[in-house]
């Protein structure tokens, strides 16, 4: 079993991800779907020689120490993988992504307009929601790609790893590795704010202290662009305020209610024709939207949505529901992402039940 054979695979038959684990033969994620490829299945020894084949010392010393370790690889000059190497049941196992080398235009992706204009602020917090493998950090790269090539800024990204390489065009970019180039994701933040940034990229708000200080650097005249792993700009507003002490929510809800500029919220599928496709929720932020936010009443978030679609906003409900009328994904695809499925059973002529 060799693992560089097995990354040329997935290169040549446009899988997503790679996953190699003892007791299975080597396993593809094609168009959402786990396919088996080898001969046979991968023993102990096997999977050990192939996480020791790509993985860094910095690392390996990791994976020792705490079971699991996470780290870009790229294969020659044909790929970037993002790999997690981790240990199950006292043996090795890997999951490695496949990073597309070539960014992805607003078309290609299907991000409404609205996104486009985000992109032209000077100050603001815009936050990429969605599941593991909904297609964010591909949405992100496109977005700071855009910038990049229109802008006159000075671009921070702090990414763990880093999966995207952005070279200077119109714009200056300096990416930062949390683990080899930084330790964490605050203590990123907090030098970021020392070294003239305009755009800061974080790639995730994983704890209290990243959070507030990228609310601090939106309040503060710099465009941050963050991700969560919530689905839903209703639930991510939540997210975020949970994440703080109760005596502390209320000054949060003021502070995001105008230093949030805009929730998009994004899932990956099946489409109809082969492929994956993905369905977006856009919320940006409104008077209506600043008010609900300030008096803890989120739950009204998504008819005011809902009612602003001249503005640029959508529901996921709804845009599932035009892919579904454009032909490009199934009944079953649209009653299995939909937030409402009840509602969406009416749409669909149904009853609800």
């Amino acid at each position: 079993m060799d693992i560089f054979a097995l990354m040329d695979a997935v290169v040549q038959r446009g899988a997503s991800d790679l996953h190699l684990s003892t007791g299975r033969k080597p396993v593809l994620r094609l168009s959402g779907a786990l396919v088996e490829i080898g001969e046979r299945k991968l023993e102990p020894a096997d999977t050990e020689a192939m996480a020791k084949a790509i993985c860094p010392q910095r690392n390996w010393d990791e994976l020792l120490r705490v079971g699991t370790t996470d780290f870009g690889y790229a294969h020659g000059d044909k790929c970037r993988f993002r790999v997690s190497v981790l240990t199950q049941k006292g043996a090795r196992g890997l999951v490695m992504r496949q990073i597309p080398q070539k960014l992805l235009s607003f078309e290609q992706i299907g991000l409404p307009d609205a996104v486009r204009d985000l992109l032209t602020l000077h100050r603001g917090l815009v936050l990429v929601t969605g599941p593991t493998g909904s297609g964010k950090t591909t949405t992100l790269a496109t977005m700071i790609d855009q910038v990049n090539k229109t802008r006159d800024a000075h671009i921070i990204t702090i990414e763990d790893p880093i999966e995207y390489y952005h070279t200077h065009a119109r714009s200056q970019v300096t990416q930062r590795e949390v683990g080899s180039d930084v330790p964490t994701f605050a203590e990123a933040m907090r030098r970021a704010l020392r070294q003239d940034p305009d755009v800061i990229l974080l790639g995730e708000m994983r704890d209290l202290e990243t959070t507030s200080a990228a609310i601090t650097a939106a309040e503060t005249g710099h465009l941050v662009f963050g991700t969560l792993h919530t689905t839903g700009a209703a639930r991510t507003v939540d997210r975020i305020i949970d994440q703080y002490p109760r005596e502390q929510q209320e000054q949060i809800r003021a502070q995001l209610s105008v230093s949030l500029v805009a929730v998009i919220s994004q899932i990956l599928m099946p489409a109809a024709s082969g492929g994956r496709v993905a369905a977006f929720e856009v919320m940006l932020n409104t008077p209506a939207i600043e008010n609900h936010i300030r008096k803890c009443e989120t739950f009204k978030i998504p008819s005011v949505i809902q009612t602003s679609r001249r503005q640029g906003m959508v529901l996921m409900d709804d845009f599932l529901m035009d892919l579904y009328r454009q032909g490009r994904i199934t009944r079953e695809r649209l009653l299995e992402h939909a937030f409402d499925k009840k509602a969406m059973h009416v749409k669909l002529g149904g009853t609800g039940e």
